[in-house]
């Protein structure tokens, strides 16, 4: 069976320009589909997101004691490849899930651990209250998610984080200038803080 010819290319000229028109042989396969039964795929990614919405909490309890017990591991072991992944795994898990889950601030948290994971050049040398602050952020903002005055702690909270984990890098990758710009890059996590 031998295919359809498919239809010239079409080319417009004007004083100053071309306008080249290209087939669409798409055209003869799709089909308009009825008013009716147009279906609205975002809606139904939201319905689906509120059905699942009462699990956010226990998820979102169960990526923070991750975290934690990343960090108990080393706090045990010191900065080993193994710990240091699941750190770092850990962290990134929650940067990415969080805000979808309703915990932006906590995503911006993790964020800024992720970055100093990543971007430290010597992580026995961190001090361990940055990464201790950070890990008992996540928690708090997590466990006390619910009470009235914690928006607005868990975004100062978070703010005070990032600019401590900026500052840090900042000062080691001093002689690095290259490194800089990615350290000091605004966060790509979502956020509702201003």
């Amino acid at each position: 069976m031998a295919k359809d010819k498919a239809p010239a290319i079409q080319v417009k000229s004007y004083p100053t320009h071309h306008v080249i028109t290209q087939p669409n042989p798409l055209k003869k396969v799709l089909s308009r589909a009825e008013e009716k039964d147009l279906d609205d795929p975002v809606a139904r990614a939201e319905a689906a997101l509120a059905g699942l919405s009462g699990e956010f909490k226990s998820w979102m309890d169960t990526e923070a004691e991750r975290l934690t017990k990343a960090y108990a591991a080393v706090l045990k072991t010191g900065f080993d490849d193994d710990a240091c992944e699941e750190m770092f795994r850990a962290a990134h898990d929650i940067k990415g899930d969080a805000a979808t889950f309703g915990y932006p601030a906590a995503a911006e948290v993790a964020d800024s651990l992720c970055r100093i994971i990543e971007h430290a050049p010597d992580l026995d040398k961190v001090p361990a209250e940055l990464f201790e602050h950070h890990v008992n952020a996540v928690q708090a903002i997590v466990h006390d998610h619910t009470r009235y005055h914690s928006p607005t702690v868990a975004a100062e909270l978070s703010r005070r984080l990032r600019r401590g984990a900026a500052a840090y890098l900042n000062q080691v990758k001093r002689n690095r200038p290259e490194h800089l710009e990615a350290i000091l890059a605004p966060s790509l996590v979502p956020s509702d803080l201003p």
